[in-house]
């Protein structure tokens, strides 16, 4: 506890001293950087990862003016940990961001905004990072700006290991949302995002600082609720998953978990089907949204100086591996897109192999502000490999899931072809649990390689690195995540009252669902 409370201390020393250290430049030479996140995008449905099917031609048209990284992950496979480590610069066991229920440590806690701010750019936000409604940690609100208004407890749990009970009521009421539609509240925060992304890069002028803005996304996030037109495209074209005979009874105990928790063990082959293709069709709906904030930024006359990067916070399992949403560490779930776009320095059509993930992106950004980060930060920055494919990158990635609906904790380290994850051990009865992927031979992670004699040697060197990475044992943190999670925050302040409006948006929508499941 005292090395971590000296952790915190140095970091805002350090952070303290930045202003007048590590520039590179004036800030007028610097680029603006437009980070455009969305939410749960598998990587595998975009044209520039090879899909054939999607239609995704303004974010191809960045990967065809770019660099693309095909092997890019994210730091935890669910929504709120991911953005706060991408905004604290540290993996999620570092700074407690355990679950969807958390924050960061204090609203002045030393942030990517913060660092940014004191190269001279303007840090901004526009649409959803899942932060708490209290806090921003340096990010000004874009004018209009949606979302960010949650309550955070701080509170979490563990399913008991050997209880595998199916729910009581089969039905899941995400997958009543698979349908055809004009409203839901992905749609109208998104349409949110990109006009007041689009009235930002209007006003803003080249004279003004330079800009570090996130413009958040929901989509492709569910309800997978989407315009008829989105979804004609796809229908009877996206092929259903393949899952090889007695490969769900052969999976680690927590996905397992995941699968019963989440009330997805048994999903009629229709509805995997609806889904998969209103997914398809909310890809594209969300790749148009982006394409309005890029036409934007050319017609600003600042797109020439701008470095444009797009990601996602996790993937999305449409069905694979019997699994839906994220909080697993297969390729659909943990792998993200990353492109990084700008042609006055990087040449288009650009691909890198080696496995990074979203703290490198967050050093990446410091550096083209000119700017060292505190010295306790993960990551490093990517500027040198992004200028030279043939430059020494250390080739590895580190993400943790300690969330909900599983039995215990467990993370995944990926690095050259192989992927290992360790889930640790939920109690006494139960010990922990290994898997070993060769992501060449086996690209479907069918084949878990852990218990193989040949492979032993390489789960104690990967597994050894994993734990120099995060300076921790997972059972030392799954312990601490559990003590914490037990209290939770106490807050003193109580949830924000819903307005009127808030309140007729509920009804409305639950009107809508009763409608649509009385046709």
């Amino acid at each position: 506890m005292f090395r971590y409370a000296l952790r915190i201390g140095l970091a805002i020393l350090v952070l303290a001293a930045v202003p007048t250290a590590g520039r590179a430049a004036e800030p007028a030479s610097r680029p603006n950087i437009l980070f455009i996140i969305s939410d749960e995008h598998n990587a595998g449905v975009l044209g520039c990862y090879g899909n054939r099917i999607v239609q995704t031609p303004n974010i191809d048209r960045l990967a065809a003016q770019g660099v693309t990284f095909d092997a890019a992950y994210t730091n935890s496979p669910l929504c709120v940990p991911c953005r706060l480590s991408f905004t604290s610069g540290k993996y999620i066991s570092r700074v407690s961001a355990w679950n969807n229920d958390c924050w960061l440590p204090s609203d002045d806690y030393p942030s990517i905004a913060r660092v940014m701010t004191a190269a001279g750019y303007d840090s901004l936000l526009c649409g959803k990072m899942h932060y708490d409604a209290t806090r921003r940690y340096g990010f000004s609100d874009v004018p209009g700006s949606p979302g960010n208004q949650s309550f955070k407890r701080g509170k979490g749990n563990r399913r008991k290991a050997d209880d595998l009970t199916p729910p009581a009521n089969k039905e899941n009421q995400r997958f009543d949302d698979f349908r055809p539609g004009t409203r839901s509240g992905v749609l109208d925060h998104d349409l949110a995002v990109t006009k007041h992304s689009v009235e930002f890069l209007q006003q803003r002028k080249s004279s003004d600082k330079p800009f570090f803005m996130i413009a958040g996304y929901l989509a492709p996030h569910f309800p997978l609720i989407v315009p008829e037109k989105y979804w004609e495209p796809y229908k009877g074209k996206v092929p259903m998953p393949t899952i090889p005979p007695r490969f769900l009874d052969a999976m680690p105990l927590n996905y397992k978990h995941l699968r019963v928790g989440f009330n997805v063990v048994e999903v009629d082959p229709d509805v995997v089907r609806r889904g998969r293709e209103l997914y398809y069709g909310l890809t594209q709906w969300v790749d148009e949204q982006i394409g309005e904030v890029l036409a934007a930024l050319e017609a600003s006359g600042q797109a020439d100086n701008t470095v444009i990067i797009y990601t996602t916070d996790h993937g999305e399992n449409l069905g694979e591996h019997g699994m839906w949403w994220k909080n697993c560490m297969y390729e659909h779930g943990a792998r993200v897109p990353l492109i990084i776009h700008w042609p006055r320095r990087w040449a288009g059509g650009q691909r890198r192999a080696g496995a990074c993930s979203l703290v490198d992106v967050v050093q990446t950004i410091a550096e083209l502000g000119g700017m060292k980060t505190p010295a306790d930060w993960d990551g490093d920055s990517m500027l040198a490999w992004l200028d030279n494919a043939d430059a020494t990158w250390k080739d590895f990635a580190l993400s943790e899931y300690y969330a909900h609906h599983i039995a215990s904790g467990f993370v995944m380290y990926r690095s050259g072809k192989y992927k290992y994850v360790y889930h640790t051990a939920p109690d006494a009865e139960h010990g922990p649990q290994r898997e070993l992927y060769d992501l060449e031979a086996d690209p479907g992670e069918f084949a878990n390689l852990a218990d193989r004699p040949e492979h032993k040697q390489r789960i104690e060197q990967m597994h050894a690195a994993m734990l120099q990475e995060l300076g921790e044992s997972p059972e030392a943190t799954e312990k601490r995540c559990r003590e914490e999670t037990a209290r939770g925050y106490n807050r003193p302040d109580k949830p924000p009252v819903r307005t009127p409006k808030q309140a007729e948006a509920r009804r409305q929508k639950a009107e809508a669902k009763q409608t649509t499941q009385t046709r």
